[in-house]
């Protein structure tokens, strides 16, 4: 494995001087429950169609269900890199939709919390990997933990996946105000899941940008910039998802026509690039 990276940005991720940055964005929720590896995998499918090569990261290092999204059954794992007992290149798998993955084992206890050794091996993992791709997804685990907060900051932008119920609200809302507090977070793009009428997730943005203009906003320091969320896209709850997930499928491979599978590629247009 390479050696510790010192950096603690995005910019760590990038190759030789000059080349060009990689796109890194985290995918995060400050609830479990709420999709997001759902969502993440199918962004991911939906961003290969456009000609881009796509990794996605498993960074939930203690509960990993990527795998089990896709119904992958991977003889290497990080947990193995970690341990130099396989090279890095070796664990990057093919996944169905035309992307990438690097999964991680389940129960890896030892990675549920953030030590000098773990930080230094999730920076040089991103370091040595993400120049081999246009566009690296980090899926994150849920919360404010150490190790979730790390792993946000090795990105350069974040998508936070949110539902409408109010504790799903709560808890973006919770990682809103750490990400802007601790790591200077301006700018946060947000996707609503599980929405049950159109404009539903325009509301939930205008909620949440309600609260942090009224309780963040007014905190930060002068001159460094108010905190903005942009709401890529509202995906409605469909049945075809519970199906898919069931299936342990890909919901833009088995059922591209269905309203939350085109929700999620109109969403996908809409992540930075």
């Amino acid at each position: 494995m390479s050696p510790p990276i010192t950096a603690v940005t995005s910019a760590a991720a990038a190759g030789s001087a000059g080349a060009p940055l990689p796109h890194i964005t985290a995918v995060t929720s400050g609830k479990g429950g709420v999709g997001k590896t759902f969502v993440c995998a199918n962004l991911a499918a939906a961003l290969a169609r456009t000609g881009r090569r796509v990794l996605v990261l498993d960074a939930d290092l203690g509960l990993a269900n990527l795998d089990v999204v896709l119904n992958l059954y991977p003889k290497i794992t990080l947990h193995d890199v970690f341990t130099g007992k396989a090279n890095l290149g070796d664990a990057v798998l093919p996944a169905p939709g035309g992307f990438s993955v690097l999964l991680a084992g389940s129960g890896m206890v030892e990675y549920s919390r953030m030590t000098p050794e773990v930080r230094d091996q999730l920076q040089a993992l991103v370091a040595e990997v993400a120049p081999k791709f246009d566009h690296v997804l980090l899926d994150t685990g849920a919360g404010i933990s150490d190790v979730v907060l790390y792993t946000v900051s090795l990105a350069a932008e974040v998508l936070i996946v949110a539902t409408p119920e109010p504790t799903s609200l709560t808890d973006a809302y919770a990682t809103i105000k750490v990400l802007a507090t601790t790591q200077g977070r301006r700018r946060l793009h947000l996707l609503v899941n599980q929405v049950r009428r159109p404009g539903e997730g325009r509301g939930v943005r205008a909620q949440l940008q309600q609260v942090v203009d009224r309780y963040v906003n007014p905190t930060l320091e002068p001159g460094s910039g108010a905190v903005r969320l942009e709401l890529v896209g509202e995906v409605p709850a469909d049945p075809a998802v519970r199906e898919a997930v069931q299936r342990r499928q890909l919901l833009l491979e088995t059922m591209p026509g269905t309203a939350a599978a085109m929700a999620l590629v109109n969403a996908a247009v809409r992540m930075p690039a």
